[in-house]
């Protein structure tokens, strides 16, 4: 029985990854036929911080676009504070901008600012993350299936630990879309495997300092981490890396005393995997910012726009780290 289940997601798994590697931003999307406006338009864009490289690399990229469509670019860092998001979507809104990028901290608590900003008619883009709200209040959501990169971390583990496994997890930041919607769906994976499961979970709030902590903690309550913990499913490469170290330090080797899957693809991870320190990572694609923009021309000119733009990533191994370094570093 086990057997048999582990063949059928190996097969799904092999059918998603090579979903994931062909998959691209302009799939069955409109709003890409939509050529960069010579408008000078003034977006506001609230991101959550810098909790992360990935996330820094998502700042970087959206700037960057801006500048290369000569738009005016009014940013806010809310430093991981829904409040502060809060109060730069309602300045953007008095500001009178033509769009608002919204990176949310949390999935609730939106739906009063995001009706000011509907009654102003200025579109309210989400990138990266949802909000727990009626979908009419925004115009749509760029990001990746977070469901999707948690099924496909919990599916390469299944094959690679033959359907056996205990479990340490790293979540996210509490609250948000993607440490939801990731955990969510690695569950709804290993519960088709009766020897695979979860033995310790809490949030390292996304950062490489929250992820060291907390590894160091799990490794403590067991009596015999090696023995004890067969895998570390991590929601963002940071933790990772902090729990990384954390093994280190504890006289275990990460990957091989204890396996290392994580998503975001940044940089590190692919060096760590180089090292022999990580077995595999989902990309998170940082680029947003072109489709972003593009669905606030599209909403300009009258043209419908889907509510949700998928941005997928595949899933990178060691064997191919070393170029997916130097493409990032």
């Amino acid at each position: 029985m086990i057997d048999r289940s582990i063949r059928q997601h190996l097969s799904w798994f092999d059918t998603l990854k090579q979903h994931l590697l062909t998959t691209v931003l302009c799939v069955a999307l409109p709003v890409c036929s939509v050529s960069a406006s010579a408008e000078n338009l003034t977006i506001g864009f609230s991101q959550i911080g810098s909790e992360s490289g990935w996330r820094t690399s998502e700042t970087e990229s959206i700037k960057a676009e801006a500048e290369r469509r000569g738009y005016n670019l009014k940013f806010s860092d809310a430093q991981q504070k829904q409040e502060n998001q809060i109060k730069a979507v309602r300045s953007f809104i008095a500001q009178g901008v033509d769009g608002i990028l919204l990176a949310p901290v949390v999935e609730t608590g939106w739906d009063q600012v995001l009706k000011e900003a509907k009654r102003a008619h200025i579109p309210v883009v989400l990138v990266d993350r949802g909000v727990d709200a009626n979908p009419d209040l925004y115009l749509t959501k760029v990001a990746s299936d977070f469901r999707e990169e948690g099924a496909l971390a919990a599916s390469w583990l299944a094959a690679k630990t033959n359907g056996k496994c205990n479990i340490v997890e790293l979540q996210g930041t509490v609250g948000s879309s993607a440490a939801i919607d990731r955990k969510a769906g690695f569950d709804a994976v290993i519960s088709n495997f009766p020897n695979m499961k979860i033995i310790r979970s809490q949030s390292g709030d996304f950062t490489r300092a929250g992820g060291k902590e907390v590894m160091e903690s799990f490794l403590k309550a067991e009596s015999n981490p090696k023995k004890d913990i067969c895998a570390l499913f991590s929601h963002n490469d940071d933790m990772a890396l902090g729990a990384i170290l954390a093994m280190k330090e504890a006289g275990i080797k990460p990957s091989k005393d204890i396996l290392v899957v994580s998503i975001d693809g940044v940089p590190d991870i692919f060096k760590a995997m180089m090292d022999g320190e990580s077995n595999a990572t989902i990309e998170l694609n940082p680029h947003l910012g072109a489709p972003a923009f593009d669905a606030i021309l599209a909403y300009r000119a009258g043209k419908t726009v889907p509510k949700w733009i998928k941005a997928n990533g595949p899933l990178y191994l060691p064997d191919t780290a070393a170029a997916e370094y130097n493409k990032r570093k």
